[in-house]
């Protein structure tokens, strides 16, 4: 049944929200820019830990924030980033589900409107616990009851984003490409250890796949992460292949371009959902209509901007926090030329005016403090 509306904590403001695609929209566009599918979980993060919880003891963390998890670490970081997003996702009647609902509804202005609230249904929970620049997760959840996965058939949008899972095909994916949605696709850990590409039915309608290195190579079977992205254009037109502490590598079979970018060295807080971010950032490049480049830099920049702040949702950053980054990293004695030229293309997007103050801390201790706080 459709959600009745909660109204419990809602995270701070989310400051000014610029419109990437302001140039490019018309009145035929589709309704939304990015529609995406999947399981939110509640997260709740612990961090400040300095070493791992040790059987049998008490640990105390130094800090702690509850957010939407799962798919909601992708839809908030392209709604943050000022796509006009849509989720369809399958949300507990319980108080953890509502404050889901309403924390993505009414804080982060993403639409609800294919999800379904169902009844006696528990919400899925992660607990985190960030040490050492890592994490530790145990979850908890069930199978949403059948029927209640989503919509029959996906909204018209510019962009959808898919996970792939090895030896599944989503129909909702073909009716997207055939409408004329882009398809951009990350993939999970193979358990089955098959690594078999042919097992990825639905590549055959990305426009874009995502791996990171190590999946990217067993798919493949190259012995370096660059000739997996090369190979892997022989399955979908635009191949990214993150690389870590390196940063990522991506080719373009259509226009022959390939693209390097390495990762801002950052002290790392909590990793969550870095990945999440990383392809939010080269949606939005990509619907932008900006170089291959240009998109891997700005994916890497707000997945580096996302792992100093715990939580997956909570992190994303949105244009406040990369124009505060931009003018503070200008402002750096001796700062590397070279560096600056590869961001140079931010100081057209940026709203004027931005207050150097980075980063800005968008976090909640807790699921909120009651009606009358």
């Amino acid at each position: 049944m459709p959600h009745p509306g909660a109204h419990l904590a809602r995270p701070a403001g989310q400051g000014e929200r610029l419109d990437p695609l302001a140039a490019l929209r018309g009145p035929a566009d589709p309704p939304w820019d990015v529609y995406l599918t999947g399981t939110v979980f509640l997260d709740i993060v612990f961090t400040g830990l300095d070493t791992a919880p040790v059987r049998g003891t008490e640990t105390w963390a130094r800090g702690m924030g509850s957010s939407p998890g799962g798919v909601a670490n992708m839809a908030t970081a392209l709604a943050r980033l000022g796509l006009r997003t849509s989720l369809a996702a399958t949300f507990g009647d319980d108080h953890y589900g509502e404050y889901c609902w309403d924390t993505l509804e009414q804080g982060e202005s993403i639409d609800l409107s294919p999800s379904r609230s169902v009844a006696g249904w528990h919400s899925p929970v992660t607990v985190s616990m960030a040490y050492e620049g890592e994490r530790t997760m145990v979850s908890h959840g069930h199978e949403a009851p059948p029927g209640e996965a989503g919509p029959d058939h996906p909204p018209r949008a510019r962009a959808a984003v898919a996970s792939l899972v090895p030896g599944r095909r989503d129909p909702w994916i073909a009716e997207a490409a055939a409408g004329g949605t882009r398809i951009f696709a990350d993939v999970g850990w193979d358990d089955t250890g098959a690594w078999d590409l042919a097992g990825l039915p639905d590549l055959e309608h990305c426009e874009a796949f995502l791996p990171n290195a190590a999946e990217a190579m067993r798919y493949t079977g190259a012995d370096c992460p660059r000739a997996a992205a090369h190979a892997l254009t022989e399955h979908v037109p635009v191949a990214v292949v993150t690389l870590g502490a390196d940063g990522a590598y991506a080719v373009d079979r259509r226009t022959g371009e390939s693209a390097e970018v390495p990762a801002i060295a950052v002290e790392a807080l909590d990793p969550t959902g870095a990945g999440d971010v990383f392809v939010a950032g080269f949606v939005t490049g990509t619907l932008a209509g900006w170089p291959l480049a240009d998109r891997l830099a700005f994916a890497g920049l707000t997945a580096a901007l996302s792992v100093q702040e715990f939580g997956g949702s909570l992190s994303a950053p949105g244009w406040s926090e990369i124009a505060a980054w931009w003018r503070r990293v200008q402002s750096v004695d001796a700062q590397d030329p070279a560096a600056l030229a590869r961001y140079a293309f931010l100081e057209s997007l940026l709203p004027p005016g931005t207050p150097r103050s980075w980063p800005l801390r968008r976090a909640v201790p807790t699921i909120g403090f009651g009606r009358s706080a």
